[in-house]
């Protein structure tokens, strides 16, 4: 969580941090704040609680000046919001910026004795003053010695006041992405905001020392020994990290869809087949597993649900899907005939990472599916596929989603085809399906008005219920997320069949129905169900195949009609229209569609 960034070069520092920490905002915006460092080493701070959007304010009014500075915009985790919490954090000769949560600051408030010292509740300033402790003229020995003190997980920005023009950092899990471009020497929490200045750059080692500096970046381990960096290349248009003339960047990445998906799919798919050889995945890691295990959180969790029913329908293989934040405190049963696939957008998600590692302690064969080359997950696991979906700035994730199935999809028509469930033909009939799905998800976008007219109907529902059966109950569940998630309406999914069980006591004519039907052998059954809440009162707004047949159709509160694909694939275009109908709530009611309360995107705090 928490957006950091770090720079020094030849030009003023101070707007080339802000302008970076407004695209991290979405790592964290409760508080934010830079330091500069002039060439005579003096060091100044502004932050202040709020967004980036008061800092550039402050900054107006006290402007600061120099070509090196560290930034930070937070995620509230030790003390609140306020500007004493707000980074950048200045102890003695140094100055800190912390991505992450330092379990045992308060053992090294005592063995320091720091209680009467600090200024702020956080755990950050703690690692400061340890620094400052140690510091003695030698950074490398200092920052050698305060890390082995250090228990949790950190993103460091660091700066000495005697050592003008330099910046330093070091992780422990949470991540540090470091570039050179022409205007200097740059570090940032990932990568998104370094593409605009260098397509190059390298993911931080952990417990390794970076220095940047004006003339180039230099590397070393614990020991004091250089290392050589491994350089990556950032593989998407860096235009996709701007709004593009949308009003948020939630629109913009729910329009792209079409365009990532197929940039996902149609390299992994020849003679039509899917083909999985370019991302080195063997055929004998989908042959020889005897069970499937999904770890992931949110979002991510949903695309595995989805992939359970395709695998289990489709490949008649045993899948689980586990929150991964629970995988290791369930004495989850995998094994070495288990193939365990971590889905993660940002591959840092703390929690994924760390199920990650415990099914590799237990035997598991891995694979990992993100977004971001050279991201703690990917480095983990065994076997990557990335998903092709560029960077994602809105908190609530749709194209990475999106591109997440897409995944799952070709997955599944390569394991059943090298499983021989599927022949030739049928595998390509499934793959040419596939193909047709950003064509199919723009007939749903290009009709988005649509969705924005019926989207008015919960502007003002306190509680929204949305309901469905097999797929379509698994992707309501990741509509129902979306929905709560940036309206801040109470929404929950419910396999319809069990409404009779306990929840249609809370069924009224103030609580609005969302209803997905596009599978064929429960349809009648949904729509029994959709008669049932209609019959309490409930307006019904239903989602469902164009070439489904209503009864009066007078007596339907709201219908959107979903090009037609075939059963299992219907969860492509619905999840647009889902995607649609929380953005039109949100924005209507005024919200910040991209920053919803309370949250962040990148999740690197366990």
């Amino acid at each position: 969580m928490c957006g950091i960034i770090g720079y020094t070069g030849k030009k003023e520092a101070e707007e080339i941090m802000l302008d970076a920490l407004e695209v991290l905002e979405y790592r964290g915006y409760d508080s934010a704040g830079i330091a500069v460092c002039g060439s005579d080493g003096g060091v100044q701070i502004r932050k202040c609680a709020g967004r980036v959007k008061d800092l550039r304010s402050l900054c107006e009014r006290v402007k600061v000046s120099g070509a090196c500075g560290i930034g930070h915009t937070r995620w509230a985790t030790h003390g609140g919001v306020s500007d004493e919490n707000a980074h950048p954090h200045m102890f003695g000769n140094v100055t800190v910026i912390h991505n992450g949560i330092i379990e045992n600051y308060k053992r090294l408030i005592g063995k320091y004795d720091l209680q009467e010292k600090l200024q702020s509740q956080t755990d950050s300033e703690v690692v400061a003053a340890v620094l400052e402790h140690f510091y003695n003229g030698d950074p490398y020995a200092a920052i050698r010695k305060t890390v082995l003190k250090l228990k949790g997980t950190f993103a460091l920005g660091i700066m000495f006041g005697d050592i003008p023009d330099t910046v330093f950092a070091v992780r422990n899990v949470s991540p540090i992405v470091i570039a050179r471009a022409e205007e200097g020497s740059m570090m940032a929490s990932d990568v998104t905001v370094l593409g605009q200045y260098s397509k190059e750059y390298f993911v931080l080692p952990e417990f390794h020392v970076a220095v940047l500096k004006k003339e180039g970046i230099e590397l070393y381990d614990m020991s004091g020994e250089a290392v050589e960096p491994q350089w990556l290349t950032v593989s998407w248009d860096v235009n996709r990290s701007s709004k593009g003339g949308y009003p948020f960047y939630m629109e913009k990445e729910i329009m792209e869809q079409p365009e990532v998906i197929w940039e996902t799919i149609e390299p992994r798919i020849k003679n039509g087949l899917p083909d999985l050889e370019s991302d080195g995945i063997p055929d004998s890691l989908l042959k020889e597993c005897s069970h499937i295990c999904v770890v992931a959180c949110g979002t991510a969790m949903h695309a595995g649900l989805v992939g359970k029913a395709l695998m289990q329908s489709l490949v008649k293989m045993h899948m689980d899907v586990e929150l991964a934040s629970e995988f290791m405190y369930t004495d989850s049963l995998v094994d070495e005939k288990t193939l365990v696939i971590a889905i993660s957008q940002s591959g840092e998600t703390i929690d994924t990472l760390e199920a990650l590692k415990y099914a590799k302690k237990n035997g598991a064969k891995t694979l990992a599916i993100v977004n971001v080359k050279g991201a703690s997950i990917a480095r983990e696991s065994e076997h990557v596929i990335y998903t092709n979906a560029g960077p994602e700035i809105a908190v609530a994730s749709t194209k990475a989603y999106t591109t997440q199935l897409a995944v799952l999809y070709l997955l599944t028509g390569r394991m059943a085809y090298v499983r021989g469930i599927f022949d030739e033909a049928k595998t390509k009939e499934f793959t040419a399906e596939l193909m047709r799905v950003p064509a199919v998800m723009q007939e749903v976008l290009d009709r988005r008005e649509e969705i924005h007219y019926i989207a008015r109907s919960i502007l003002n529902a306190k509680d929204v219920f949305m309901i469905g059966r097999g797929l379509d109950y698994s992707i309501l569940l990741e509509g129902s997320l979306k929905l709560k998630e940036i309206s801040y309406i109470h929404s929950e999914a419910y396999a319809s069949g069990e409404l009779k069980h306990g929840t249609i006591a809370l069924i009224t004519e103030d609580t609005p129905v969302v209803a997905v039907i596009t599978q064929d052998k429960v349809q009648s059954k949904e729509f029994s169900n959709i008669k049932e809440v209609q019959s309490r009162g409930a307006e019904v707004i239903l989602f469902m195949k164009e070439s489904y047949r209503l009864d009066q159709d007078a007596a339907w509160d709201s219908v959107f009609k979903l090009p037609e694909m075939r059963d299992e694939f219907m969860v492509m275009p619905v999840s647009a229209a889902l995607q649609l109908l929380a953005y039109y709530v949100s924005l209507d009611k005024g919200l910040d569609v991209d920053k919803p309360r309370n949250l962040a995107k990148v999740v690197t705090v366990e």
